[in-house]
């Protein structure tokens, strides 16, 4: 029997890293139990009113987001606060398909493409590996907003 995974993310600003990853991936934020969001309404602003109307005081300490896979394929992705920096590079990182059956200058194009689409959103870029048949089709390395690393592949 297959399971499922939730990833999970330690972090220091939640809110940040799920909006990015949320534009990322093309995920959703979900909002709160029982409330239905307008098209423009914030998730976190009802999360944060949903709690509040609860009697529930959070510090940023508490805080937690989650992103979701609209067509519910995909994990579920949970980032929390922790209280320790990053300080070494991360021991596992998403590799976020971008180009899936592209090759060559086609696939670059594709990747660049979404690299500085990502930049705009806070990503920053570390490296680019060209390809090198037959067996590296390239990739580039980048970073989310807390220096999480992953590869647009």
């Amino acid at each position: 029997m297959s399971r499922t995974v939730q990833i999970t993310v330690d972090c220091h600003d939640p809110e940040k890293l799920a909006r990015f990853w949320a534009e990322a991936l093309g995920y959703i934020i979900p909002g709160p139990p029982g409330v239905r969001l307008g098209e423009d309404e914030d998730p976190f602003a009802a999360w944060k009113k949903f709690i509040a109307d609860l009697g529930i005081e959070l510090g940023p300490e508490n805080m937690r987001a989650a992103i979701d896979d609209p067509d519910q394929v995909g994990p579920r992705i949970f980032f929390q606060t922790v209280p320790e920096p990053k300080t070494v590079k991360n021991r596992l990182h998403l590799d976020v398909r971008t180009a899936p059956g592209l090759d060559g200058d086609e696939r670059m194009d594709a990747l660049e493409a979404e690299c500085h689409r990502l930049l705009e959103l806070g990503g920053t870029r570390l490296r680019r590996i060209d390809p090198d048949p037959p067996l590296e089709h390239g990739f580039i390395v980048m970073a989310d907003p807390e220096d999480n690393e992953f590869c647009l592949d």
